[in-house]
């Protein structure tokens, strides 16, 4: 019998997993707030609210926006929750540990089952079933969801309590700010010292292999198709900074990132986060203290 999933949400990261599970042979029903965006993805059956799509779901997954969106899709007056059916939910959205405690007490309280499994990688990732799925929940659970889980890729088990998860996806969100924050300052420094470009995208690479995906960004200025959007990684930077906050961490470096991300996003905030070069175009930039910093959050 083959599993029945529903896809809540088909931005960039939702549309690309609706159609490799469909692509895959299952049975799938998508939704998203834009009707037209589901359509246009000519997979599936379309749904016109959260509720309706889960109705013959064995698996939903989502893929959302933020806490504000997991929310209404989750919990509003057509929510995915408003439902009696035995599905297991696998909130699969970057939105930060609060997010998912809440869902989790919900989906306590109405006797639901519930992983969080949010994902590294980008579209490209999705495509070829090589994400790193981080969950989040029961073994027992996993289990049920680990024949669709794994056509989306690896999948690293990081425990049963929920947010940790989220909590491990910031971390990591925040290592590849900081790595293309320091590939477009080296970029810079190195020819303004007067190596060749080239040459110095590959001693980077060679320490950091994963910003090879992004050399048309790097070395050419083409930060489209958008792999992963500026906005989208400083939206993530602010959750991971909140994280750290919470637990007294000292994060100079993260607080530094983010506002650099922030420059780039006044005017590129919907190119990919290769755009960072553009926050060191002029060659160089003035010093800024760590406090000035803060105070740009």
């Amino acid at each position: 019998m083959t599993t029945a999933v529903a896809v809540l949400g088909t931005g960039r990261m939702g549309g690309a997993i609706a159609r490799r599970l469909a692509a895959s042979g299952f049975d799938l029903t998508v939704w998203d707030r834009t009707a037209k965006r589901a359509e246009a993805l000519k997979v599936g059956r379309t749904a016109p609210t959260p509720a309706d799509a889960i109705q013959n779901a064995d698996i939903v997954i989502s893929s959302l926006t933020n806490q504000a969106a997991v929310r209404e899709v989750y919990l509003g007056s057509h929510g995915a929750f408003a439902t009696a059916r035995p599905s297991l939910f696998i909130e699969m959205s970057t939105a930060g540990p609060e997010s998912i405690d809440e869902l989790s007490r919900e989906a306590r309280t109405r006797q639901l089952r519930l992983l969080e499994a949010p994902v590294l990688g980008s579209v490209p990732a999705v495509e070829s079933g090589t994400l790193a799925v981080l969950v989040g929940g029961s073994q027992e659970d996993l289990a049920v969801a680990r024949p669709v889980l794994e056509r989306l890729g690896e999948i690293h088990y990081v425990g049963g309590d929920f947010g940790s998860a989220a909590r491990l996806k910031l971390v990591a969100n925040t290592m590849l700010g900081i790595t293309s924050a320091a590939a477009a300052e080296l970029l810079a420094a190195g020819t303004a010292a007067g190596l060749e470009r080239e040459q110095v995208f590959w001693a980077l690479v060679r320490f950091a292999p994963a910003l090879k995906a992004r050399e048309a960004g790097f070395m050419r200025g083409r930060h489209e198709p958008t792999m992963f959007a500026v906005h989208d990684l400083l939206k993530d930077l602010g959750l991971a900074l909140d994280v750290y906050e919470r637990a007294a961490a000292a994060v100079p470096l993260t607080q530094e990132v983010r506002a650099l991300f922030a420059e780039t996003a006044s005017e590129s905030g919907d190119l990919d986060i290769s755009a960072i070069v553009n926050a060191y175009s002029g060659g160089t930039r003035g010093p800024q203290s760590v406090e000035s910093l803060r105070n740009a959050r």
